[in-house]
């Protein structure tokens, strides 16, 4: 069969990187978004999140790409993704609306045959609420990863699939373009589906919260959880992929989510979520760990201390700072004097009125009693722990994520502390 024209409708970080990864792989592809403060910049080939390969594969596939704010173009599609992505608030708590206003444009601006599929994370009874008629529906778990959009979206692992029926074979234009990924495609119910991918990420921060739990004991007792890391990756029912890195809790936005939709449905209907509200709470505790060990070791000591903080993303690779710890620890730090830096991230995004945006790295430690490493950038790790301490007025450096080398920063004379390891 001819190969299917795909739409995308909504170019926020999942549309953007969904529809460019489906013309890489040889579709032509309509972009669908209504803000034109969105589509203009597109046209000019500028991208406004940062996903590693994304501008490359832009530039490579602008022939197959049309960005357009005009819905009617969607009429030429085959099949159409519902893409915007889902702002949660503090609590987690989604807000569809614009994924709503979304699929009602899909619905309205395709053929009558043309295949809609939700790309958009929603809660279980989504989708099967928003059936109509005549039309052919489908959910389709999303597995973007922030930093690695590219690699997640050309390469994925398997495609969950969710139908009216699973058992009715996928349309012939929706299985073509799932098909020439060469992986798993695994049709189930609705409801099956959109839990699928909580389930997975239940798990997920089921090891990050067991990860973090131990690695905090490993710094009480002398163990070092690095050490530790190796075999449970060699036990089979762990497993080599397995999230076993300390870190300071979850963040991003998309665990949180999933986190509070599982509390909601099981006070909805009965059930028990104890385990699920220690992981929030450990979570919570853990991303404190920075201050925590600030205050014990500098801002309880010193008059007018100035502290260095270099990471301002939840992550490194990705602009995203919903839910960072390092825009939690600035905000605690309020009436401290900071001195920030991110190579993505502008200073301003700090929630700290005495922040000065440093030019570089070593800018930021300059004259610093204390420096943090709040979020892993690969680049950050090419520091020289000897220049570090030149720059720095004190002697404490923090890096939970272990970007520098403990030996090598304690040859330097600094005074170095990091996650699952005692100092």
């Amino acid at each position: 069969m001819t190969k299917p024209v795909l739409g995308f409708a909504g170019m926020t970080h999942l549309g953007l990187v969904s529809g460019i990864c489906a013309a890489e792989k040889g579709f032509k592809v309509i972009c669908f978004d209504p803000d034109s403060t969105r589509v203009a910049p597109l046209t000019r080939g500028e991208i406004p999140v940062s996903e590693p390969g994304l501008p490359d594969l832009l530039a490579r596939n602008k022939e197959r790409l049309l960005f357009t704010q005009d819905s009617a173009m969607l009429s030429v599609c085959d099949v159409v993704y519902v893409a915007q992505d889902v702002p949660t608030d503090d609590q987690g708590r989604s807000d569809l609306r614009t994924v709503d206003a979304t699929l009602e444009v899909a619905f309205n601006a395709t053929r009558g045959d043309a295949i809609i599929v939700i790309l958009s994370q929603v809660p279980p009874g989504f989708t099967r609420e928003r059936q109509r008629p005549g039309r052919a529906l489908h959910y389709q778990v999303e597995t973007l990863i922030f930093g690695r959009a590219v690699e997640r979206a050309l390469n994925p692992e398997r495609y969950i699939v969710g139908c009216a029926d699973p058992a009715h074979p996928l349309p012939a234009a929706y299985a073509a373009f799932l098909g020439v990924h060469g992986c798993p495609i695994l049709p189930m119910r609705f409801e099956s589906a959109e839990l699928a991918k909580i389930s997975i990420n239940m798990c997920l921060v089921a090891s990050v919260s067991t990860a973090n739990t131990l690695a905090e004991l490993c710094e009480k007792i002398g163990a070092d959880w690095s050490e530790i890391i190796p075999a449970l990756r060699l036990d089979k029912r762990i497993g080599q992929y397995a999230y076993l890195a300390a870190g300071l809790g979850i963040a991003g936005g998309n665990l949180e989510r999933d986190l509070a939709t599982i509390c909601n449905f099981a006070d909805e209907h009965g059930s028990d979520a104890g385990v699920v509200r220690a992981w929030i709470a450990n979570s919570r505790y853990r991303r404190d760990w920075t201050l925590r060990t600030l205050h014990r070791t500098v801002l309880s000591k010193l008059e007018n201390p100035v502290v260095a903080v270099l990471g301002l993303a939840y992550k490194q690779d990705t602009h995203s700072t919903k839910n960072s710890p390092s825009l939690a620890l600035l905000a605690h730090l309020a009436p401290v004097r900071v001195r920030v830096f991110d190579p993505v991230v502008p200073a301003s995004a700090a929630p700290n009125p005495h922040c000065h945006a440093a030019t570089s790295e070593l800018d930021a430690c300059e004259g610093a009693d204390a420096l943090a490493i709040m979020t892993p950038w690969a680049q950050f790790g090419k520091l020289d722990p000897a220049q570090i301490a030149r720059k720095l007025r004190g002697r404490l450096v923090l890096d939970p994520y272990a970007v520098l080398k403990a030996a090598t920063c304690r040859a330097a004379g600094l005074e170095y502390h990091t996650l699952g390891m005692k100092s």
